[in-house]
């Protein structure tokens, strides 16, 4: 293979990981966008404050979608150039582009609503409305004290034990797979350990039939932690 056209590669390898670097600024932005989110439904914030967050990341997933298919388009273009060996170097940056017009061509909504971050910020968002927002509206002047009474009512019937230490979670992980949260460090030393033993973890949520729990299907139940959190903070 020619000399330039390896300086070439070498040069698209080294462009490659800088687009990664633009692609970990996307996914701080989406932590940032939920976290905003989740302390809006929190504070009982207008609805349409929520959706401008909801909107902000979808706008990321955009983002995130339009970079993972231009790197992809870089790479498949690589790979069949190295394989192909031409004589003379061909025009890259046309190949790169006929190849993501062609993967952005075949775009969907429903490809940013798989978006792994997208569906966390649902997920969470969901179960923060579930614990923190009143279960009606009501124009009454009583309406603070009801919104008090049905924050009590809702966390009070929530489950902040952990399954494994059967102690109020610290720092309360969910499993993507079946749902149930764990304190993170008792999972995770459970996952080492038959990890070591060769053998896979059941979800230790009594009534689960999951039986292969992995760290990379836990996530920070976000929402969860601030249940525990308002509830320690009321019993002060």
């Amino acid at each position: 293979m020619l000399r330039g056209t390896r300086i070439s590669f070498s040069s698209v390898n080294s462009s490659l990981s800088s687009l990664k670097s633009c692609q970990t600024y996307i996914n701080t932005g989406m932590d940032i966008a939920t976290h905003v989110a989740l302390d809006l439904v929190e504070n009982f914030n207008d609805e349409r404050d929520v959706r401008s967050m909801e909107n902000v990341m979808l706008e990321y997933a955009v983002l995130d979608r339009e970079l993972r298919h231009y790197m992809r388009a870089i790479e498949e273009t690589v790979d069949q150039i190295k394989q192909d060996k031409p004589e003379k170097i061909p025009d890259l940056k046309s190949l790169v582009k006929e190849k993501f017009i062609a993967l952005e061509n075949m775009n969907s909504d429903s490809d940013l609503e798989r978006n792994e971050k997208y569906m966390y910020f649902k997920d969470q968002l969901k179960d923060m409305k579930k614990q923190f927002r009143p279960q009606s509206d009501s124009n009454d002047s009583d309406d603070i004290e009801q919104i008090d009474e049905d924050i009590a009512v809702t966390q009070s019937q929530m489950n902040f034990i952990c399954p494994i230490t059967q102690m109020e979670m610290k720092k309360p992980v969910r499993n993507k797979v079946c749902g149930h949260s764990y304190e993170e460090d008792a999972i995770l030393k459970i996952i080492q350990n038959r990890k070591q033993q060769k053998k896979k973890v059941r979800c230790p949520k009594i009534g689960c039939s999951h039986d292969d729990v992995k760290g990379s299907d836990l996530v920070p139940d976000e929402a969860l932690k601030r249940a525990i959190d308002s509830q320690n903070k009321q019993s002060w």
